[in-house]
């Protein structure tokens, strides 16, 4: 196994298929597509690349870190009690541990994602 991963933003095979939980849901009808790339360290790193279709949920991350790197689309995210940020094409981000907010898709999104989990 190479220690070395390539992050494919366009990738050939069947990503998993997922919608909100319906007590996160806020607006819209957002359908999400996740191709999973790499699991490390037992499964507590994750990296791929996440789609989704325009809507607007909660975002509660827990314990886990995120970072995240737009490939294409429009985003706005607003955490509780803060202003709201927007991030397009190339555009990177983190959501730290605790953070809770709303995640607005405006145009159908695309990141690669590293997800770290206790």
């Amino acid at each position: 196994m190479s220690l070395l991963i390539t992050i494919d933003t366009d990738p050939s095979f069947t990503p998993k298929d997922a919608v909100p939980a319906p007590d996160r849901l806020i607006s819209g009808d957002p359908f999400f597509k996740t191709w999973a790339q790499d699991a490390s360290k037992g499964k507590k790193v994750l990296t791929g690349v996440w789609e989704a279709t325009p809507g607007e949920h909660h975002s509660i991350k827990g314990t886990t870190y995120e970072f995240c790197h737009i490939i294409s689309g429009l985003v706005e995210i607003e955490e509780e009690g803060g202003e709201k940020k927007t991030y397009r094409a190339g555009d990177s981000f983190v959501m730290k541990p605790g953070f809770v907010g709303v995640w607005r898709t405006i145009e159908t999104v695309r990141k690669i994602y590293i997800c770290v989990y206790e």
